[in-house]
């Protein structure tokens, strides 16, 4: 069973029917035990970097993650999820976040090319790096969906995938069991579904 956490931020109940759709049993919950008992786990998010670490803290679940991503529980991070998932943001500030893969996020707007609009929102193809089995059967150049401001940097040993919008930008990362999306699985069609089927069989 994959347990989507609820801590009061992101977009679960997209991602609840996206499993639903591939035949995964899944659960939205914010109760510590209920996501012990999943087999692997989701941890969404959208906003801000600050708030959402915030919030993960209050609720009780920050080290709850951490512990269940060391034992070897698949994770997945989806968007503002995935950036959690590094050292630390830059967002509105510096703030610390999981230390579960090396690096820090980023703004967009010091990386690409003047002009461009911020937020990059909208499907962009995939240019694979190192290999991952969330990519299984999936060509490459395939598309999907993002809408985001700041990005991965410094996490070139563990970027799977890249993408191009004035400027390379991290789309992926995987570290052993920990693996982050910064586009959207459960907005990018077929691609998507796939990918979270991959997750799924992590």
């Amino acid at each position: 069973m994959v347990g989507i956490i609820d801590y009061g931020v992101g977009n679960l109940f997209s991602l609840r029917s996206s499993f639903g759709s591939i035949g995964e049993a899944c659960v939205v919950s914010g109760d510590p035990a209920v996501i012990r008992r999943a087999d692997r786990l989701i941890l969404p998010g959208v906003g801000a970097f600050a708030d959402a670490a915030k919030k993960l803290r209050d609720s009780g679940l920050f080290e709850l993650v951490l512990e269940e991503a060391r034992v070897g529980k698949p994770l997945m991070g989806i968007c503002l999820g995935m950036q959690l998932l590094f050292d630390r943001s830059f967002e509105y500030g510096e703030h610390r976040g999981l230390g579960l893969i090396p690096g820090e996020v980023v703004p967009i707007a010091e990386h690409i090319r003047p002009g461009l609009k911020i937020p990059h929102i909208g499907w962009n193809a995939l240019t694979y790096q190192n290999p991952s089995g969330l990519y299984r059967g999936i060509p490459e150049g395939s598309h999907v969906y993002f809408v985001h401001s700041y990005y991965a940097a410094g996490c070139a040993a563990h970027t799977t995938a890249v993408t191009e919008y004035g400027g390379t930008l991290t789309a992926s990362v995987q570290r052993d069991n920990v693996v982050g999306c910064q586009f959207h699985p459960e907005k990018s069609g077929g691609v998507g579904l796939r990918i979270l089927k991959n997750f799924a069989s992590m």
